[in-house]
């Protein structure tokens, strides 16, 4: 019960962050914000304060910002603080903010597991393979790997990622064996495989399996800045990367989305492990928000900054009806690629 508390708290934060960008713009260049909540449905809780509604709504998932003179179909009074008659940057400046807001949450998140210390596997060699080079070279079970060609390693998948990427080169292990140094050159094994993105790829492998033991590894303040900016960035173009090889049929859509069901499975999983796990998977969440979001998709923030761009390009709004079928389609689609993923989310579930 208290994973479920914790995925939903998460999930209330994400959107909540999202929704404070708009309204944290819209307010610094004028836009009178009529309502900001807490949760949709029924409010429970009201108060007024600086002529806005602050309001705590009976689900607890999320919340909204509701704008002066934010809704074409209903009429205007033509007042600069309405949001429609804001000009088309300081319009494009306050649908910007939430997915900026997210991303820079997702960053600072990233940071802060890095400084706090997250759990992974040890340097500890638990197992070798026969016919792989780590064990006609003498390396033992036990061996703690130290570095390998000069360069210290902290967890396994720094020792996974050169040594994969040592596919032609031979390399130089330094070996921690019962206290004592030991080095062993060896050249890896080629095998053909494909990364994440359903490339094919040539990795190194030496043949050797981590022990179970869990080191928590944890940087100072600037190293965790820099690994969280990168983690950020890595998360970003490998996801536009595999969104671009889904559009071209090089990457199965089916394999590699999940859907709400998931998503939300996987958080449980991780409230339940600790609040280490489940800080990192919100930054990937709240990251991977800002990245659908502007996506050029009717319905999404991305959207309507599309529309501000023709607006800005023809020097007058795209029409009320064009803004309509292309919002009906968008939604559409949303809801069908919705079910789709679900239905595999429910499907792997039975799997399981």
């Amino acid at each position: 019960m208290m994973a479920w508390l914790a995925v939903a708290v998460v999930f209330s934060i994400i959107i909540l962050v999202h929704e404070y960008g708009h309204y944290l713009v819209a307010r610094r260049v004028g836009v009178k914000i009529e309502v900001f909540s807490f949760g949709f449905g029924p409010t429970l809780f009201s108060f007024k304060r600086n002529d806005i509604e602050y309001r705590i709504s009976a689900i607890p998932f999320g919340g909204y910002v509701k704008m002066a003179g934010d809704d074409p179909t209903q009429e205007r009074k033509g007042e600069p603080w309405e949001f429609l008659s804001q000009s088309v940057g300081n319009r494009l400046k306050i649908i910007f903010a939430g997915p900026l807001l997210n991303y820079i949450l997702g960053f600072i998140l990233f940071s802060l597991v890095f400084y706090m210390g997250y759990p992974t596997l040890s340097t500890r060699i638990g197992g070798l393979l026969d016919g792989y080079p780590a064990k006609e070279s003498g390396v033992q079970t036990g061996d703690k790997i130290i570095a390998i060609d000069g360069k210290l390693v902290r967890h396994w998948e720094e020792i996974t990622e050169i040594i994969h990427k040592k596919a032609e080169r031979s390399l130089t292990l330094t070996l921690d064996r019962n206290g004592s140094r030991v080095i062993v050159i060896l050249k890896p094994k080629v095998k053909s495989t494909k990364d994440l993105l359903g490339r094919a790829i040539k990795v190194g492998l030496i043949g050797i399996a981590p022990s179970e033991k869990i080191e928590y590894v944890r940087y100072g303040m600037l190293k965790s800045f820099g690994l969280g900016f990168e983690r950020l960035m890595k998360i970003t173009v490998l996801t536009y990367q595999g969104l671009w090889r889904i559009l071209t049929g090089a990457l199965s859509f089916k394999e590699s989305a999940a859907g709400p069901i998931g998503i939300f499975n996987i958080m449980v999983s991780a409230a339940r492990i600790g609040i280490i796990p489940l800080l990192h998977l919100t930054a990937y969440l709240s990251a991977l928000l800002t990245i659908f979001n502007i996506l050029p998709i009717p319905v999404l923030d991305g959207g309507h900054m599309m529309f501000l761009f023709l607006e800005k390009l023809r020097g007058k709004p795209v029409s009320r009806k064009t803004q309509e079928i292309a919002t009906q389609v968008g939604m559409a689609f949303l809801i069908a690629l919705m079910l789709f993923v679900s239905y595999n989310d429910i499907l792997r579930f039975f799997k399981k």
